[in-house]
């Protein structure tokens, strides 16, 4: 897999995968003008774009995706808080009412096949309705993708991971520290506690989940002032033993 970092962080969210026979957009949080010079103007080698959740950092762009001809897959809550319903490009995420194997103990949606691409959503926890991440398995290279970002846990263990793109919003120590000296204000801190992840629920997701394939760490959405960057890849490299890159 190739992975193309285009925007990371809370101004806005766009991450480019090519896959054997595809290539996604994971999030189209920037203006369609800035993906279009970030692609070089390559949008029609834009297979599809997957997005998490509404909130505009990360599905800014979303109408001018659909205009221009690009399916866009998310769940129903999220069509319906951007205001996407009915349109033909969108793709909607089918529910399960049942338990199955796939790559994760519990499985909340059908998956589906884009290229030789499995797609897997399942549920994040976060402050809009439907919120999901992707879990990708690419059929021709048997290599996956685990994407996770804004959610205050993930509720999923993983049987085999390749590449990991995780959100390591802020470092607990530091956000307490802005809030005391009087940087942060106390709501917008239980805020982010309750819907992005800190450097130690990483570490915890990484210590329960089998790492013994992954090849590369993408540490995506940093908080400019609640986190620590050396240290955040200093103590997932001595977790892991991987290559990190800090989005």
């Amino acid at each position: 897999m190739d992975i193309e970092i285009l925007a990371s962080g809370s101004k806005g969210n766009c991450y480019k995968v090519k896959t054997s026979d595809t290539t996604l957009l994971i999030e189209c949080g920037i203006s369609f003008k800035e993906i279009q010079k970030k692609l070089k103007f390559k949008m029609h080698e834009i297979d599809a774009c997957l997005i998490t959740h509404s909130h505009k950092d990360h599905s800014k762009a979303v109408k001018d995706m659909l205009k221009s001809g690009i399916d866009c897959y998310m769940s129903y809550g999220t069509t319906e808080e951007l205001e996407v319903l009915n349109h033909h490009r969108v793709i909607n995420f089918k529910r399960k009412n049942y338990l199955s194997f796939q790559p994760i103990t519990k499985q909340e949606y059908r998956s589906v096949q884009i290229g030789s691409n499995m797609i897997l959503p399942f549920g994040s926890v976060h402050d809009t309705k439907e919120p999901v991440n992707y879990f990708i398995l690419d059929n021709i290279s048997d290599e996956t993708l685990l994407f996770i970002t804004d959610t205050a846990y993930v509720k999923y263990r993983f049987d085999r991971i390749d590449y990991l793109m995780i959100e390591c919003n802020y470092v607990k120590k530091t956000l307490d520290d802005n809030v005391r000296n009087g940087i942060l204000d106390i709501n917008l801190r239980n805020r982010i506690v309750q819907n992005h992840m800190s450097l130690e629920t990483v570490i915890g997701f990484l210590k329960a989940n089998d790492l013994s394939k992954l090849k590369k760490i993408y540490v995506m959405h940093l908080s400019e002032h609640n986190s620590d960057e050396e240290l955040i890849k200093t103590e997932i490299q001595k977790i892991t033993g991987k290559s990190v890159v800090i989005c």
